[in-house]
């Protein structure tokens, strides 16, 4: 299984994010300042039609904040967002339904996310029904035909979600995404609660998907292994902010950041190469975002973290085709040089 081969001189940008933030306001009391709870701090990435961008980063990193932004279930509180060309953050609400339509969401859950009460039919035909004016006998045909395209048969359409496996009902789930011809797929650990078996099966099943119908993906996980064979580009977060952000044959072979080498040598057979890639082990705990180094975000785990990393926020710089925020990584990268 390997990540689709794509026309770029083809591909056009579906999702453009710029400096985009998400910052929430704990509550402390009745007559207390409430604390500022930063969640994204700044991050920015281009998907073109056809490609695949993965989110990675350990729990708490903000992937699933910057999900609900992209599907437009929260708004930004700073920075600007584009889908398909149309701003989000200053849409009316009539654009912004037309735009929910343009990007989909699969959840982690196939077990939680389908109505039980509901049979698969139903389930398909409800986005129709709530968006377009399609008659219920064309509903219906492009339910059916929906879910031929994800590999079930005819006789599914009228049972219930109960009657399926976990990655059956994944299936159902990647269906219901499409059914209103997104242009954009937020895939949320799509397989991290299936068995391994299933995974690849379900996987294999996105890209033949985003081939066929010249999908973009932005895909959330903290499985590097699955994130190898489907992504195009990496990016990795860490307490909100972009760590490093590039290619993936470029991360995954020539890692830069340390935390993405910690990351990348917590599962085996993705250390990468170089000097640069011996096995970093983090230690400590994540730092909470209400109280975030004044520095790097990562210095109080890094192991090559000076009194520059710890009062200073480095910027993110190109260095070996890719965007590195580390003030150690032009060392990094001499050292990684063939």
């Amino acid at each position: 299984m390997s990540a689709p081969s794509i026309n770029t001189t083809a591909a056009k940008p579906v999702v453009v994010a710029k400096d985009l933030r998400r910052v929430y306001q704990i509550s402390k009391g009745l007559f207390s300042k409430p604390d500022l709870l930063q969640a994204v701090g700044g991050v920015s990435f281009t998907v073109e039609a056809g490609k695949t961008l993965a989110i990675v980063g350990e729990s708490g990193c903000g992937k699933s904040t910057l999900a609900r932004m992209i599907t437009l279930i929260e708004k930004p509180t700073g920075g600007s967002l584009q889908l398909s060309g149309m701003d989000v953050v200053n849409a009316s609400a009539h654009d912004k339904k037309a735009l929910r339509q343009k990007v989909q969401l699969v959840f982690q859950n196939p077990y939680g996310s389908l109505n039980p009460r509901k049979r698969i039919g139903q389930i398909l035909e409800a986005p129709l029904e709530i968006n377009t004016e399609l008659t219920a006998p064309q509903r219906s045909e492009k339910a059916r035909a929906m879910l031929a395209m994800v590999g079930l048969r005819p006789e599914h359409y009228d049972r219930y979600p109960h009657m399926f496996s976990g990655g059956q009902r994944q299936r159902i789930a990647i269906a219901r995404a499409l059914m209103l011809n997104p242009s954009l797929v937020v895939a949320d650990e799509p397989v991290s609660a299936l068995d391994v078996s299933i995974q690849a099966q379900v996987l294999n099943l996105l890209v033949d998907l985003q081939r066929d119908l010249g999908l973009a993906y932005l895909f959330i996980s903290h499985d590097l292994g699955v994130v190898r064979h489907i992504a195009h580009d990496v990016l990795v977060m860490y307490l909100g902010h972009t760590v490093e952000h590039g290619e993936k044959n470029a991360i995954f072979s020539r890692p830069l950041h340390p935390y993405t080498q910690a990351l990348l040598a917590s599962t085996p057979g993705l250390a990468g190469s170089g000097p640069a890639a011996q096995r970093t082990v983090l230690k400590g705990e994540l730092p909470s975002p209400l109280n975030p180094p004044v520095g790097c975000v990562f210095s109080t785990r890094c192991p090559h973290a000076t009194e520059q990393c710890r009062n200073e926020r480095p910027v993110l710089q190109e260095l070996q085709g890719r965007a590195v925020a580390c003030f150690e990584a032009p060392r990094l990268a001499a050292a990684t040089n063939p």
